[in-house]
This record gives C-alpha cells, sequence and structure tokens, in this order.
C-alpha cells in the first residue's frame, strides 16, 4: 500500500552527471523534482573506489583543459585534482614482445580526480535535498497523458508536467516503454545512437609501486595485439596508489578477457622479470544492464551525438535529453553530461506554456 504522497515538477531518470545537473538546476530554481536511480548509488559512467592513498576509476577517468563547466564544480566543492602523469617513454606491443618509445606520443595534458572521477557526482548529490534520489528504482514505462507524464518504475508510479531522460538514448528506447511511441525519426536515431564506453572493457591494474616511473616509463602503451589496446598510468600523483589501466574493445560476442590475460599482456610489455599486479579489475560496460542494452557493440553511429534532434524535448515538449551522447558540447565527456543537464533543466524552466500541476508519487520513501 501506498504510504506516502509526494508532488513533483519533474521527475530525472538516472542519476549520473546529466541527471544530477538537471535535478539540481531545476531544485535551485523553485521545482520540485525526484531522480530514479536503477543502482544503489549516484555517479552512472562515473565509478570510483576508494583505496589507500586515494581512488581507482572504472569509468571515466579525465576531464581537460577548455572544460569550463567541470571546472566550475571542481572549486564550488573544492575537489581535489591532479595533472595526468605524462613524463616518461611509451610502449609498443607486438606480437612476441614490445618496444618502447621515445616520449609518450598518447597522452595529452589533462586533469584527474585525486578521489575518483564519482567524487564530482557524489559532491553534487550531496547538495540535494534529503531524499531526492530513489535508488535500486528502474524505469519500466512512461505515458503521456492529457498535460503530463506518468513514469512507472519499481517502488510505484510518479506524475510530472516533465521526464529528463539522463541515460544513453539506446538504452532508453531498449528499457522504457513509451506510450504514445516516439515519432519513428528520434527513435531510429536513438537505437543507432552508440553508449560511451558501452563497447568497452576498462581494465586496471594495481601495483604495490608504479615501477615504470622508475624506468624513465610513462606507464602508456599501445598494442594492437591485445587485449588492451590502449594502457594509461593510473597513479595518484605522488604515485600511490600505484595503477595502470587500459581499454580493451573485444569484438562482439567476445568473452571478457581474464586477469591471466592481462598479466600475460603486461609482462610481454613491461618485460617477464617486471613486478606482477597483486590485484587486476575488470569492468566489461557490455554486460552493465543500466548502462548498455543488448547489442551495444554494434552501434557505432558516432556521427549522431549532439544530433540536433536531441536538442528539440519529444512527447510535445516534456521528455528532454540529457546524456552525454545528447550533448553538442564535448558528447562522451563528464562536460559534455553537465552541458545535457543543463539544457533539459533550462528547456523545463523555459517551459512556462505547459501545465505543470504534478499529480502523485505512490511507493516506497526515497532514500
Amino acid at each position: 500500500m501506498p504510504t506516502k504522497r509526494d508532488a513533483f515538477d519533474a521527475v530525472v531518470i538516472g542519476a549520473g552527471i546529466g541527471g544530477l545537473t538537471a535535478a539540481r538546476t531545476l531544485i535551485d530554481n523553485g521545482r520540485r523534482v525526484t531522480v530514479l536511480e536503477s543502482r544503489n548509488e549516484v555517479g552512472g559512467r562515473l565509478r570510483s573506489a576508494d583505496v589507500a592513498g586515494g581512488a581507482l576509476d572504472f569509468g571515466a577517468t579525465w576531464f581537460w583543459p577548455g572544460e569550463p563547466r567541470v571546472a566550475a564544480l571542481v572549486k564550488e566543492f573544492d575537489l581535489r585534482t591532479h595533472q595526468q602523469h605524462l613524463a616518461g617513454d611509451a610502449m609498443y606491443h607486438e606480437p612476441g614482445g614490445s618496444k618502447r618509445i621515445d616520449g609518450n606520443p598518447l597522452d595529452v595534458p589533462s586533469n584527474r580526480f585525486a578521489d575518483g572521477a564519482q567524487s564530482l557526482a557524489r559532491a553534487i548529490a550531496n547538495r540535494l535535498p534529503t531524499g531526492t534520489v530513489s535508488f535500486d528504482d528502474p524505469v519500466t514505462a512512461i505515458e503521456q497523458r492529457d498535460q503530463s507524464l506518468h513514469v512507472h518504475h519499481t517502488t510505484g508510479t510518479t506524475t510530472a508536467a516533465d521526464v529528463v531522460l539522463a541515460v544513453p538514448p539506446a538504452l532508453a528506447v531498449s528499457r522504457i516503454a513509451i506510450n504514445p511511441p516516439l515519432p519513428a525519426r528520434i527513435n531510429g536515431l536513438a537505437r543507432v545512437t552508440p553508449v560511451w564506453m558501452g563497447n568497452m572493457t576498462k581494465v586496471v591494474a594495481v601495483y604495490d609501486e608504479p615501477f615504470w616511473r622508475e624506468e624513465g616509463l610513462s606507464g602508456s602503451a599501445i598494442s594492437h595485439y591485445g587485449p588492451m589496446r590502449e594502457l594509461h598510468d593510473m597513479s595518484g600523483e605522488s604515485g600511490q596508489p600505484a595503477a595502470i589501466f587500459g581499454f580493451a574493445s573485444p569484438a562482439a560476442g567476445a568473452p571478457t578477457p581474464t586477469a591471466d590475460d592481462i598479466r600475460i599482456q603486461l609482462a610481454q610489455l613491461f618485460g617477464p622479470n617486471s613486478p606482477r599486479p597483486i590485484e587486476v579489475i575488470i569492468t566489461d560496460w557490455r554486460h552493465e544492464p543500466d548502462t548498455s542494452p543488448s547489442g551495444v557493440e554494434q552501434l557505432n553511429a558516432y556521427q549522431t551525438y549532439g544530433h540536433e534532434d536531441y536538442q528539440v524535448p519529444a512527447l510535445d515538449g516534456r521528455l528532454h535529453w540529457a546524456s552525454t551522447e545528447t550533448s553538442t558540447i564535448n558528447p562522451g565527456h563528464i562536460e559534455g553530461a553537465i552541458v545535457a543537464g543543463m539544457r533539459a533543466a533550462d528547456s523545463i524552466l523555459a517551459g512556462t506554456g505547459k501545465t505543470t500541476t504534478p499529480i502523485a508519487h505512490t511507493g516506497k520513501g526515497t532514500r
């Protein structure tokens, strides 16, 4: 039985950076908002783990110069950051061995969150009113009725004038039943838009010490052999925690690489006498159902990022896109997610011609 009835002006689906940005902007402008999140934490593809000396990132890692919105949030929340380690030579991996490359042609100046990229999401979420985010609460359907949208989710049904889709478009249209159906043009666009990180497997190899730095290496490597095709230093600014991360891009249907596969490649890259990682952590985003739809590896139409149709709300101006894939600026970056979330919120705030009287939220309380 319902134990609580709340009125909302907007429902945000997804507590990644785009959704949290949209929610915060709307709340700061006096709107009542709930955020429905299918996971048990905020951040989405900003996923980090606290370890001794800092944090490790299993999703987004970097932000770059020239991204003012991320920089502003870092300053506002006084988040600890440091520059990506660049010094030293890179390695080139080929069948049977590897060779050293003078300099580091792979990395460019960028910044890292000392406490992990997820620290940004947590900082934003902590500024929202208590109970704004409802965890473990996936959305199954959205129905348009008269002047409102009814959002069906695990803990009940929430009705509001506007809904923000802060999940990858391909995931949204494959997982959420939308009635009336989206126009064929936008539905087709969403189904072919790649999920950023969706076809990637991210590997983090943790060491006692960043031995590569002592050998004049940057920790960066390129491989046409695999399973990791591109590697970078993930150590903290002082070298702790000591880690290297890499991207593997398995073919559609191919198995996730194993820790043994990774250790073999690292030994080929850095030599059989190089230290073995004390831990190998593998995150295959293809198999993350809250990020990637089935067949995500087959989505490669990257020209759809920031498409003009994502800039226009659907369902009579009530359904707004707010994932990084929909941004016209830095799509795929954290900056892009912030831009998309702000655009969705601004569109709602400007929608003076719509009825904004919300109805009800039924189900368990949020946490």
